[in-house]
Protein backbone atom coordinates (compact mmCIF):
# COMPACT_ATOMS: atom_id res chain seq x y z
CA UNK A 1 0.00 0.00 0.00
CA UNK A 2 1.37 3.57 -1.15
CA UNK A 3 1.22 5.90 2.03
CA UNK A 4 -0.02 9.42 1.11
CA UNK A 5 2.27 12.02 2.73
CA UNK A 6 -0.16 14.76 3.37
CA UNK A 7 -3.29 15.27 5.57
CA UNK A 8 -5.89 16.25 3.10
CA UNK A 9 -6.64 13.79 -0.27
CA UNK A 10 -9.50 14.25 -2.37
CA UNK A 11 -10.10 11.80 -5.91
CA UNK A 12 -9.02 13.37 -9.36
CA UNK A 13 -12.75 13.68 -10.29
CA UNK A 14 -13.35 15.96 -7.00
CA UNK A 15 -9.82 18.11 -7.79
CA UNK A 16 -11.23 18.43 -11.83
CA UNK A 17 -13.99 20.05 -10.55
CA UNK A 18 -12.89 22.77 -8.74
CA UNK A 19 -8.96 23.44 -7.90
CA UNK A 20 -8.96 26.31 -6.35
CA UNK A 21 -11.90 25.29 -4.10
CA UNK A 22 -9.50 22.21 -2.90
CA UNK A 23 -6.84 24.38 -2.23
CA UNK A 24 -8.68 26.78 -0.27
CA UNK A 25 -10.24 23.88 1.76
CA UNK A 26 -6.92 22.69 2.57
CA UNK A 27 -6.30 25.89 3.90
CA UNK A 28 -2.10 26.35 2.97
CA UNK A 29 -1.80 22.18 3.88
CA UNK A 30 -0.49 19.89 1.11
CA UNK A 31 -2.80 18.29 -0.75
CA UNK A 32 -2.38 14.57 -2.48
CA UNK A 33 -5.03 14.46 -5.00
CA UNK A 34 -5.42 10.53 -5.84
CA UNK A 35 -6.11 8.67 -8.91
CA UNK A 36 -7.22 5.05 -8.00
CA UNK A 37 -6.85 5.39 -4.50
CA UNK A 38 -3.04 6.30 -5.24
CA UNK A 39 -1.27 9.39 -4.86
CA UNK A 40 -1.06 11.00 -8.37
CA UNK A 41 0.49 14.18 -7.02
CA UNK A 42 0.66 16.41 -4.59
CA UNK A 43 -0.60 20.26 -4.73
CA UNK A 44 1.34 22.56 -2.68
CA UNK A 45 1.37 26.27 -1.91
CA UNK A 46 4.04 27.93 -3.46
CA UNK A 47 5.48 29.06 0.11
CA UNK A 48 5.81 25.58 0.80
CA UNK A 49 7.33 24.24 -2.75
CA UNK A 50 9.89 26.73 -2.20
CA UNK A 51 10.93 26.16 1.21
CA UNK A 52 10.91 21.94 0.07
CA UNK A 53 13.62 23.43 -2.67
CA UNK A 54 15.32 25.38 -0.57
CA UNK A 55 16.28 22.45 2.13
CA UNK A 56 17.06 20.25 -1.18
CA UNK A 57 19.37 22.36 -1.60
CA UNK A 58 20.66 22.68 1.68
CA UNK A 59 21.19 19.09 1.78
CA UNK A 60 23.27 18.84 -1.59
CA UNK A 61 25.54 21.81 -0.33
CA UNK A 62 26.21 19.65 2.78
CA UNK A 63 26.60 16.41 0.97
CA UNK A 64 29.24 17.84 -0.97
CA UNK A 65 30.87 19.69 2.09
CA UNK A 66 31.18 16.22 3.59
CA UNK A 67 32.57 14.84 0.64
CA UNK A 68 35.16 17.02 0.07
CA UNK A 69 36.07 17.25 4.26
CA UNK A 70 36.55 13.60 3.76
CA UNK A 71 39.07 14.37 0.73
CA UNK A 72 41.72 15.04 2.59
CA UNK A 73 44.82 14.26 -0.05
CA UNK A 74 43.76 17.65 -2.16
CA UNK A 75 43.39 19.50 1.15
CA UNK A 76 45.88 22.87 1.61
CA UNK A 77 46.72 24.17 4.79
CA UNK A 78 46.87 28.14 4.74
CA UNK A 79 47.01 30.62 8.16
CA UNK A 80 44.27 33.01 8.80
CA UNK A 81 46.57 35.94 7.32
CA UNK A 82 46.00 33.96 3.72
CA UNK A 83 42.40 33.84 3.60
Amino acid sequence: MQAILADVAVSMSEFKKNPAAVLREAKCRPVAVLNHNKAAFYMLQPEVFEALMEELGDRDVLHKVRARLADTGRAVEVGPGEL
